[in-house]
């Protein structure tokens, strides 16, 4: 099963010079905690809740921007990628969510490891990469 079968194609995002507070707006309004950041329509990276908790509000920067927060390196995929194959990137870089770009690099899809547990995959792949992905980090102190 290809990813544009079952990927959210309405979708929200915010660019590098707007306001956190608009990203987490967006993510309050849909129910989620990451928002793509693009330069028109093209991804340059993703902003997630804890984006913004741990760079601007515990260092109290609540007037940041979008690119004083966000993680500048994205994982992307296309419409055509195979469910298999985006549930081992989103285990692989231990992500929840992945852009969906065409062929031009423009956003037109996101696809989340909720979106993996609705379709018929092996069984429990989406799970499994969940659990790969919800893995704890050798940091010392680390909570998940």
């Amino acid at each position: 099963m290809k990813v544009k079968e079952f990927m959210t194609s309405q979708i929200q995002w915010v660019t590098p010079n707007d306001p956190i507070q608009k990203a987490a707006q967006i993510m309050k309004s849909v129910n989620c905690g990451s928002v793509p950041v693009c330069e028109g329509t093209k991804p340059v990276g993703i902003i997630t809740d804890r984006d913004i908790a741990i760079k601007a509000v515990a260092s109290n920067k609540m007037n940041a921007n979008v690119k004083e927060c966000m993680t500048n390196q994205v994982i992307t995929c296309t419409s055509d990628t195979d469910a298999h194959e985006a549930a081992d990137l989103m285990a692989t870089h231990q992500i929840r969510r992945l852009p969906v770009v065409d062929a031009s690099g423009n956003l037109v899809g996101i696809c989340s490891i909720g979106d993996l547990a609705t379709v018929d995959i092996h069984v429990n792949e989406a799970g499994d990469a969940l659990s790969r992905i919800s893995e704890q980090t050798n940091a010392p102190n680390a909570l998940h």
